[in-house]
């Protein structure tokens, strides 16, 4: 049973979620606050937390910070705030999922039972013994491995930008809509809006600096890794 640190100062948006968290069988514990959901990520083990942004104490963002230097747990951070920086901002960090409020609870429970179930997939690949490795001029990814180097260096990226070069790489020289990309990278039951992608696809050509170029905007179609 996965168990679910729910973190966020208004106690009737925690009450909410814990019903609707328990209703689909996790167990929950919860956080009023940053530094308290810190705290709590010390002493005990988590398999997500979803996260406000808005806080006392400590606000979400720096939260995050400092619970990926303890642990590497999934995070679906909740925010009034839907501007494109915040959520770059975010996923910079390494969360997983941003969603804006006001948002459907039951919604949020199946962009949860998504993260839990592509983590579980990522965790059951990582013991496969074939090395798949990419190397196009001074770029290498190894897939099995999950790095990327850029001219001699290692480039650290979110766990997205990750899946998705990996599925672009695999796939080169394919013309990817939009649609597949999403569905393909985020699974079949994923409920955000496609800008999520392009997000995405702009921190990716961020990581990439030099052959940012091997990502093409196909205009009204997607994308496509050529090399």
């Amino acid at each position: 049973m996965s168990r679910l640190l729910i973190v966020d100062d208004e106690e009737r948006i925690r009450v909410i979620l814990k019903k609707y968290a328990e209703f689909e069988g996790y167990e929950t514990d919860e956080a009023a606050d940053g530094m308290e959901a810190v705290l709590k990520v010390r002493a005990n083990d988590y398999d997500l937390i979803i996260m406000d942004v808005m806080m006392p104490e400590l606000d979400g963002f720096t939260a995050c910070r400092e619970i990926f230097k303890i642990k590497q747990i999934p995070v679906i951070m909740l925010s009034a705030r839907g501007e494109e920086y915040d959520k770059i901002h975010g996923f910079e960090l390494g969360i997983d999922d941003y969603v804006v409020k006001p948002f459907s609870p039951r919604e949020l429970m199946m962009r949860v039972k998504a993260v839990l179930g592509r983590r579980s997939n990522t965790a059951a690949g990582q013991g496969e013994d074939n090395k798949e490795v990419y190397r196009i001029d001074g770029l290498v990814v190894d897939c099995t491995a999950r790095t990327v180097m850029v001219d001699g260096e290692r480039v650290n990226m979110t766990p997205k930008e990750y899946d998705l070069l990996f599925y672009m790489i695999r796939n080169r020289g394919i013309a990817l809509s939009r649609e597949k990309l999403i569905t393909e990278v985020w699974g079949y039951d994923y409920y955000g809006d496609d800008r999520t992608l392009d997000t995405h696809i702009k921190l990716l050509r961020s990581s990439l600096g030099p052959y940012r170029g091997y990502l093409v905007t196909l205009r009204g179609v997607g994308y496509r890794f050529e090399a």
